[in-house]
């Protein structure tokens, strides 16, 4: 299908083909699931809510639910405050959630929808029932990516949501930036292991990654409470796991409410695991239990016994910035090299990190911000990788070029499991072990001359 790319990397300015990244409201949208008993409300076309849910949907095989305002070509000449409105009417009076948050599209931005006019006059004329919450973020998507606009419903959350009483409930707020279901429980349970009040926002947890029961529940027992959202103000101590889409909401409610933060990588592989733990023991002021030592330990026994076939291995990644800075630090870390770091998003922040983890152990590395795979795919053919970690749009390159492709990151649309095997913390990092491994191995398994096909490994 690509045996047309080169091996030249062709300058392209305003181009992009296959760019690394999606929309901001999907962004908007999973954020939005983090709350418990919340609507997403897509204000736009009913084809982009359309795009949004089954994107969301193909990737953690759970329906996803979201409304829309239905613009027509009327509602573009004449603006969406009667559609939203009666959209809120609709909303609360047949699917009764405790809060709708409402990101904006492409089409409302451009004809200039004032959102928190239109909240606060549908709240004046009793089309939002009393108790109930709007909240909103501007997400249009021909600026940013799906990590903006997750960055910025997150950040919308906790302006509309957080409060200050002034007395200290010595909790440590977690913003966990984009992972999956998985990895939110992944950090709950270590939390809950260091016996640390804490609340994690957003926690799609117990939201997209449902047992099957045969009933359907609109609002699952997941998501981050309310009421825990509020106490957010009160908080001792706020923990960002990303730069990207972390760090924007801690920021506000450092400025809303004097809640300071401290800054971590997504905590992906040893090292950025070690630094939750020990933010947590800090800021808690408590003891980390020995089976946490022993899951440490557990993890440097695996790295230990698969080493040698990691040495050197040349290694593409591609993917949200968040995680690839988390994934780049484990891939030095396991011995392997990283030859290519590619993110669609655009920010040269997300260089600048990366090229402090890489310091000049890796001078020929190519790192990319704003980027786009059909590069990646010209970069490859010039100078090969052994393994490429990406989404699922990585399979075409990796079937043109013969390289395995570890699954990492959003979205997954080919695969399964994902959003229940966590990458986070000791645990996930040893599953991402076995993946890499599983990967490189199977390859030499398959394409190795026949005297070299050993039963051993």
């Amino acid at each position: 299908m690509l045996d047309v790319t080169t091996a030249t990397v062709s300058d392209r300015k305003a181009l992009r083909i296959n760019p690394a990244k999606t929309c901001q409201p999907i962004g908007a949208m999973y954020a939005a699931l983090g709350i418990h008993s919340c609507m997403p409300h897509s204000h736009g076309s009913q084809g982009c809510c359309s795009y949004h849910r089954s994107h969301l949907t193909r990737h953690f095989k759970e329906p996803v639910a979201a409304t829309t305002s239905s613009f027509t070509e009327g509602t573009s000449v004449f603006g969406g405050m009667a559609n939203l409105q009666q959209a809120l009417v609709n909303i609360f009076s047949i699917y009764d959630p405790e809060v709708v948050a409402v990101h904006t599209t492409c089409l409302s931005e451009v004809i200039g929808d004032d959102i928190p006019t239109i909240i606060k006059k549908s709240r004046e004329e009793g089309k939002i029932p009393d108790g109930k919450i709007v909240i909103h973020a501007n997400t249009p998507s021909f600026v940013g990516s799906n990590v903006t606009g997750f960055s910025n419903m997150c950040t919308g959350i906790v302006s509309y949501l957080a409060e200050k009483s002034g007395l200290s409930n010595g909790s440590i707020n977690i913003f966990p930036g984009w992972l999956d279901p998985s990895d939110m429980r992944e950090l709950k349970r270590l939390a809950d292991a260091l016996t640390v009040p804490f609340t994690l926002c957003p926690d799609t947890s117990d939201v997209l990654d449902l047992p099957q029961t045969g009933v359907y529940e609109m609002y699952p027992k997941g998501g981050t409470p309310v009421a825990s959202i509020k106490g957010m103000g009160d908080a001792i101590a706020t923990l960002a796991l990303g730069e990207f889409t972390a760090y924007p909401s801690a920021q506000k409610l450092l400025d809303m409410h004097a809640v300071p933060f401290e800054k971590l990588d997504a905590p992906i592989g040893l090292t950025n695991t070690d630094n939750y733990i020990d933010a947590l023991r800090r800021l808690g002021d408590v003891e980390v239990p020995a089976w946490i030592d022993a899951e440490r330990g557990r993890l440097l026994d695996v790295i230990s016994d698969i080493g040698q076939y990691f040495h050197q291995v040349p290694v593409a990644i591609f993917g949200d910035p968040d995680m690839v800075v988390g994934l780049t630090r484990f891939a030095i870390e396991l011995g392997l090299y990283p030859k290519y770091i590619f993110t669609g998003a655009t920010g040269r922040a997300f260089e600048t990190r990366i090229k402090e983890l890489l310091g000049d152990k890796y001078p020929d590395t190519v790192v990319r911000h704003g980027a786009d795979l059909f590069e990646l795919h010209e970069r490859i053919k010039g100078e090969p990788v052994k393994l490429i970690f990406g989404n699922t749009y990585g399979k075409y390159i990796a079937r043109a070029e013969d390289i395995p492709l570890v699954r990492f990151g959003f979205p997954i649309l080919d695969r399964v499991g994902h959003r229940m095997f966590p990458v986070v913390g000791y645990r996930g990092a040893m599953h991402l072990v076995e993946k890499i491994s599983d990967a490189l191995l199977n390859h030499r398994d398959r394409t190795c001359a026949e005297e070299w096909f050993e039963l051993v490994q």
